[in-house]
């Protein structure tokens, strides 16, 4: 959600900046725009509305040079998606900022700065930190010190980068609850929100910590932490390989990171199981220590990591012997809940910069939890730099919005830390190897049920018309059912939603008609009689249902349902094996429907506002 890219070099950097905001493309945004101080020390920007292509098509016509400039791709929040909204905003043609986050005190502020004689141009709260920041070099004797004085009156969150045409060659930046990052070079450096943005200029990178706030020039980088006391902050080498412009032979990132599934499994399983056991360091190095200790896992996450969570919670449950609730990120910051005795916190975040996720973890630290782990994909991100342990996915980066193979790897992650407290909690050393086999074999079953492509493209044509569709599954397959709803509705615009086969008399079956598909779930357990009378209760109501079944389930094609035969596959894995057709299923569909795939509308990949 939102990028930033910020450069201070001896050559002109307006090429950077764009390709760093191509490269940012993936998070989601509405409009694009640069601002670019020139050797005269003259502010230059221009803006525009839709892809960042339009801002260079822009630039081409009307160039902008000089060697300090920020840009930055917007997704609304405050104002709607216009070329007056997109950022960076100005004051007074002097300072210029580019902002992530919300400011939520921004209309007292507006306030303030109107009654001070400024004038808005535009409907956004970001608008407010470029007027306080000239308002404050009334009287401060440097661009940081009135960076510092303003995010003092700042409430909400931000990242945000400032430049001032009266003190070329140098950024400041600030960080609180939304990442920047600072990528270092020769006689050159740089700001993002993402290290992605910066690959093409710099591997090595620091990630600014809550509060700080940095003077960023050609030759030094001077950081400061919220108490204004100078600090230095570990500066790493990225191995991120993954170039966001290559979708291969790929129409568009989905299908591609779909197909990548049986690799990223793959990486995320080596060298973390051995002798059939989940090795415990696997999830840290003090993890073996924690772990043990563990009698209740209280997971948290948002949406598609939701849903991983929900599936957890039946393993961890039903094979590690312990108790587990899984909250909404969004749901669990603003109610009272009990900590019951030793509870290890979990977060799941493919970003690790996920707002809600991180203020929930920032407020279960306060509450008593004896440890905290976060699964994540993102080395140096927020969420692993402040829990206590960290099991990183190795999913490589995922550009289309539609998680697709970071949920896959989420679920392995999950599975592994089932067998990890369960081997604490009684699971006994037969399940262990058997959860251990089950997982070696991911990586080919995936392979197996992807090559079900062929007969689900076929079969989303029937999907054309239509404007709803349920999803049922029972067990913890239910959580697969809602994932494969969300995947729907996310890319094809499709009215979708799950329900566990049970509830299905209790209000769902009124739905029931012909232009009303359901999608059902079906692998081949002790919940599958179960879920056969389900089936029947739609079809005696001329519903019409497309079941992907175990190919020994004895579910067969007919006039009112097209069955999808599945690979058997192990029990303990179905859920992660039963995701492929649904995902596949929803790429297809938004295809026929001519839907942005790897950009929906009114979404964004990583979601850094609350």
């Amino acid at each position: 959600m939102c990028g930033i890219v910020g450069a201070v070099a001896q050559r002109d950097v307006a090429e950077i900046l764009v390709e760093g905001l191509k490269r940012l493309e993936y998070r989601g945004y509405d409009s694009a725009g640069v601002a670019i101080l020139d050797d005269a020390g003259n502010l230059g920007r221009s803006r525009r509305v839709g892809k960042v292509q339009e801002l260079d098509n822009a630039l081409v016509e009307q160039p902008l040079s000089g060697g300090t400039g920020i840009a930055h791709t917007r997704w609304a929040t405050h104002g709607e998606p216009s070329e007056r909204n997109a950022h960076p905003h100005v004051s007074h043609d002097e300072i210029a900022v580019v902002h992530n986050g919300i400011i939520e005190n921004h209309n007292e502020l507006r306030a303030q700065l109107k009654a001070l004689g400024y004038v808005f141009s535009s409907d956004t709260d970001t608008e407010v930190i470029a007027h306080l920041v000239h308002h404050e070099m009334k009287s401060a004797d440097s661009l940081l010190a009135a960076v510092q004085l303003t995010v003092k009156q700042l409430e909400g969150a931000y990242g945000t980068v400032v430049v001032d045409r009266r003190q070329p060659e140098r950024l400041v930046v600030a960080r609180s609850g939304s990442p920047l990052v600072i990528g270092y070079g020769v006689g050159e450096h740089f700001v993002a929100s993402d290290q992605l943005a910066l690959l093409s200029v710099t591997r090595r990178f620091a990630f600014l910590e809550e509060g700080d706030v940095a003077e960023v020039t050609r030759r030094d980088v001077n950081i400061y932490d919220v108490d204004g006391n100078a600090v230095e902050r570990e500066i790493t080498e990225s191995t991120v390989t993954h170039d966001a412009g290559d979708k291969g032979q790929y129409r568009h990132y989905m299908m591609k990171e779909i197909y990548e599934q049986p690799t990223a499994l793959q990486r995320t399983l080596e060298g973390r199981l051995a002798a059939g056991k989940v090795i415990d360091e696997a999830f840290g190095d003090n993890a073996a220590e924690l772990l043990a200790k563990v009698k209740h896992v209280q997971i948290i996450a948002c949406g598609t990591s939701y849903h991983a969570g929900m599936t957890a919670r039946y393993w961890l449950e039903q094979h590690a012997n312990v108790s587990c609730n899984v909250e909404i990120a969004s749901e669990f910051r603003y109610r009272r809940s009990h900590v019951f005795p030793n509870s290890l916190l979990v977060t799941i975040s493919q970003s690790g910069e996920t707002a809600d996720t991180l203020a929930a973890l920032r407020l279960a630290k306060e509450m008593g939890y004896m440890a905290s782990l976060t699964i994540c994909n993102a080395p140096g991100s927020s969420l692993v730099r402040e829990s206590d342990m960290a099991y990183m996915m190795k999913a490589g980066a995922e550009i289309g919005v539609a998680s697709t193979k970071a949920f896959t790897v989420q679920l392995a992650a999950l599975a592994m830390l089932t067998g990890a407290i369960g081997a604490y909690n009684g699971m006994s050393v037969e399940t262990q190897s058997q959860l251990v086999q089950s997982l070696q074999t991911l990586p080919s079953k995936v392979e197996q049920t992807l090559a079900l492509n062929d007969e689900i493209e076929a079969l989303a044509e029937d999907f054309a018309d239509k404007q709803h569709a349920l999803f049922l599954g029972r067990g913890d397959q239910y959580p697969i059912a809602m994932e494969g709803a969300l995947k729907l509705k996310e890319i094809s615009y499709i009215h979708a939603e799950a329900y566990a086969s049970g509830e299905l008399k209790h209000g769902p079956l009124a739905l029931i008609d012909a232009d009303m598909p359901v999608i059902v779930v079906a692998p081949n357990n002790e919940l599958l009689e179960k879920l056969h009378s389900n089936v029947e209760e739609v079809r005696a109501r001329g519903g019409l249902m497309y079941v992907f079944a175990d190919i020994d389930a004895k579910f067969e094609s007919d006039d009112t349902m097209k069955v999808i035969q599945v690979p058997h596959c192990d029990e303990f894995i179905a859920p992660i094996i039963y995701t492929l057709p649904l995902q596949l299923l929803s790429y297809y569909v938004a295809l026929i429907k001519g839907t942005d795939v790897d950009q929906p509308r009114n979404l964004a990949k990583s979601v850094t506002v609350e």
